[in-house]
């Protein structure tokens, strides 16, 4: 199964778990509100807030493109906030595993 099946199928589970076993132990998370960098453990934590919220609503992805080196795949995903962005996500894999996300996101409205 490749890997962008995987993590949809941990999103509709509403699995961060699942989805956080999808990345390598030194991976690394690029912010895209402020080009910071998150290791594993951090992502993790945020993930699991964003999941176990029931006002996050990580969108329907669509796979443009994905082989053995890299996936990139986009959404619309919706915020506790109340914010909604257009999110386009580029995953560089390594081993099988994600090793490094960047993110474009672009607001939009509702």
């Amino acid at each position: 199964m490749a890997i962008f099946e995987e993590l949809n199928k941990a999103i509709q589970n509403r699995d961060a778990d699942a989805y956080v076993a999808l990345y390598s132990n030194d991976a690394i998370f690029i912010r895209h509100q402020t080009g910071t960098e998150m290791n594993r453990d951090e992502f993790s934590d945020l993930i699991k807030r964003m999941m176990a919220s029931d006002k996050t609503d990580m969108g329907v992805r669509r796979c443009i493109y994905e082989n053995d080196d890299i996936l990139v795949m986009h959404s619309v995903n919706d915020y506790p906030d109340g914010t909604r962005e257009a999110v386009l996500m580029s995953c560089i894999k390594k081993d099988g595993k994600i090793s490094r996300v960047e993110t474009g996101a672009t607001p939009i409205q509702k």
